[in-house]
């Protein structure tokens, strides 16, 4: 009966090693197969030291022995654990899922750090009583503190790598604010993130510094983004004179968005200012100095043109004189323009003066828009300096049609009729224009009744020409007839737009 029994045990001994080698091998086959796991010799030797722990524990070896086995296996799995790791968490997950690459070095990092947990847990369990593994346990406890410490910095920046690469607060291509810098986001590795700011200056900072501070993402989640720009401006200007002016001026600057619109804040009361706060929208944080550029110069100009005062310090003091003979100067010269405009022939030289007097001087920057068209207009404009640009919008597309020279006029159609601006004219360089207002142009046409109907003449020949019509003995009827018509309309229009 006994041999018979250990007979038994030998060949259930011999079932379970040969069924737990085939059943784990084929698990493993079929995980290389369907999922590409790459399991390798590690694989086999657990498979081996799984079957023969089973057979021992099957078998009834003596415990120490079956201690030995078990340790083997345990130590083995981590291979099974790391080769499940790399293909489910980093091949699958991280790179095919997310596309990031996960660099060699932390797939081992983490491999090493799997194996030592493994290590570790089979030394503090299955071999607690042995004094020598004891000291070697807490030898080794010793080294794993020496080990992280000197590796601490190395092994943060690998974790808040893996952290900003699961959480992806930014990308590739975005602006962030870091401290004092606007930069844009270079590249991302597991060690740190490289920028670069506006000037073109690389910046290298540790992925655990990041992680630790605020991340101020300018493109998330789009591009859309708004900036703000404070402005002093002197108290005895109305606010809401000052805000239509910061308005119109951040509205026209290239690069802000049209929508949303931009928007001026009253913010503080200051020693010598009152402060104003514009926001305004952009996309690409590339033309950040650019854009505040372009607003800011839009500003002066603006301001000039509204006599709005950006006060000096109060501890400094400004001492204006202005100057007679500059003053006559210019006015002569705006006269001897005046007098060689056929609109004006009407008018003596008194009545010129008086004309002049009775408008302004302003001055416009490079690229503002001194008219726009399908606006508004009560006035029109004779340039003293600098050039512009005349463009009509046909299907959405800007044309030039013209460029205007010292001593040429524009606008006047919205002046004399009451149109609608009928063209832009855009500054080339910075300009400097008298714009003569409906009051003064009225203001003089009652003094000289005789010029409306020169005015009403010179307006009708000007549209027939605009219109193309040939003045030969063919058309001769149809073109006094036409401007017959035309005079007529224009001396109602007149007389109605300033009221004569």
């Amino acid at each position: 009966m006994l041999a018979i029994a250990e007979a038994q045990r030998d060949v259930a001994t011999i079932g379970v090693f040969l069924a737990t080698f085939f059943i784990t091998l084929s698990i493993g086959r079929l995980l290389k197969r369907r999922a590409g796991v790459r399991f390798g010799i590690f694989f086999q030797l657990f498979t081996l030291a799984l079957a023969v722990y089973a057979a021992a524990w099957v078998y009834g070896i003596d415990m120490r022995w079956r201690n030995h086995v078990a340790a083997a296996v345990a130590l083995l799995s981590t291979a099974v654990v790391i080769a499940l790791v790399d293909r489910y968490l980093w091949d699958l997950y991280f790179e095919h899922k997310r596309q990031t690459v996960i660099p060699k070095f932390l797939r081992e990092m983490v491999a090493l750090v799997i194996f030592l947990i493994a290590l570790l847990l089979v030394l503090s369990i299955g071999y607690h009583a042995d004094r020598e593994l004891r000291g070697l346990l807490a030898g080794s406890g010793v080294a794993a503190v020496i080990l992280a410490f000197a590796t601490q910095n190395v092994l943060g920046g690998v974790v808040a790598g893996m952290s900003l690469q699961i959480s992806r607060p930014y990308k590739v291509g975005d602006w962030l604010q870091v401290g004092e810098h606007f930069a844009e986001v270079m590249e991302i590795n597991w060690r740190s993130t490289r920028l670069r700011t506006n000037d073109a200056i690389y910046l290298d900072i540790p992925n655990n510094e990041i992680v630790r501070g605020t991340i101020v993402n300018l493109h998330y989640p789009t591009e859309l983004h708004a900036m703000r720009i404070v402005v002093g401006v002197d108290y005895n200007v109305p606010p809401n004179k000052v805000k239509d002016a910061l308005f119109q001026a951040t509205l026209h600057a290239d690069w802000v968005e049209k929508e949303p619109a931009p928007k001026v804040y009253l913010k503080d009361f200051g020693d010598f200012a009152i402060l104003y706060e514009i926001k305004f929208y952009m996309r690409s944080h590339e033309n950040y100095s650019n854009v505040c550029d372009a607003i800011r110069t839009n500003i002066w100009y603006n301001f000039k043109r509204q006599k709005i005062t950006i006060p000096f310090p109060i501890r400094t003091l400004e001492i204006n004189r202005r100057r007679t003979t500059s003053a006559q100067e210019e006015h002569n010269q705006t006269k001897a323009i005046l007098e060689g405009e056929q609109l004006f022939s009407c008018l003596t030289s008194e009545q010129l003066d008086q004309l002049i007097r009775g408008s302004r001087t302003v001055r416009f920057g490079r690229g503002e828009k001194i008219i726009e068209q399908d606006a508004e207009g009560a006035s029109m404009f004779v340039l003293l300096h600098g050039s512009a640009n005349v463009s009509v919008s046909q299907n959405g597309t800007m044309l030039r049609v013209a460029s205007l020279r010292m001593g040429d006029c524009f606008g006047e159609m919205s002046l004399l009729t009451g149109e609608k601006r009928t063209a832009t004219v855009r500054a080339e360089d910075d300009c400097e224009v008298i714009e003569i207002s409906k009051p003064a142009m009225a203001a003089v046409l009652r003094e000289a009744p005789d010029c409306v109907t020169q005015l009403s003449e010179l307006l009708a020949a000007r549209k027939i020409e605009t219109e193309g019509v040939l003045k030969d003995a063919a058309q001769g009827f149809a073109q006094e007839t036409k401007e017959r018509e035309y005079r007529a309309s224009f001396l109602r229009r007149l007389r109605s737009v300033f009221e004569l």
